[in-house]
């Protein structure tokens, strides 16, 4: 369907070859009788391309054409609109409900279309730790992103990306 919608009384040729609400062949039909078609059947005609001659047009239950239309345009917008990458933070002695917290909190970002960056601040000998709890926060959202980096330990932090499914 074209960005710019062309509907009903905007449409601006004599005929036009006209496809019904089941998607039957209705023929080549002057404009006026596809109007009245289309409000005998509570519907919208809308034209699908104006480069063929007789333009061809369908009958759409009434308000579908826009509600579609706008739907599509939000699609491509947000398909375009580059993914953000969110920040988790963690500390390696997190207990049971707030890992669970954070595991949901991580699979509903995926699931959005975000990035997510997990990442564990470490002091001393955490680092072992860290990363093993990494693991297991990666192996727990499989089914929600997968892993764009590996786990990095250095210095001060432990971090891995994941990329939404």
């Amino acid at each position: 369907m074209a960005s710019t919608l062309i509907m009903n009384e905007k449409i601006r040729v004599s005929e036009v070859q006209l496809t019904g609400l089941d998607g039957e062949d209705l023929g080549v039909v002057t404009r006026d009788e596809a109007l009245a078609k289309a409000q005998e059947l509570k519907a919208d005609l809308v034209c699908i391309s104006l480069m063929s001659s007789p333009p061809p047009c369908k009958l759409v239950a009434r308000g579908k054409a826009k509600q579609q239309a706008i739907e599509e345009k939000r699609s491509a917008a947000a398909g375009s609109r580059p993914a953000k990458v969110k920040e988790l933070r963690l500390t390696p002695h997190i207990e049971e409900h707030d890992y669970d917290t954070k595991l949901k909190q991580a699979a509903k970002l995926l699931t959005a279309g975000n990035s997510v960056q997990l990442v564990i601040r470490i002091q001393g000998k955490e680092g072992a730790k860290a990363k093993e709890l990494l693991e297991r926060m990666v192996g727990d959202l499989a089914e929600s992103g997968k892993k764009q980096t590996g786990i990095q330990v250095s210095g001060k932090q432990a971090a891995v990306q994941l990329l939404p499914l």
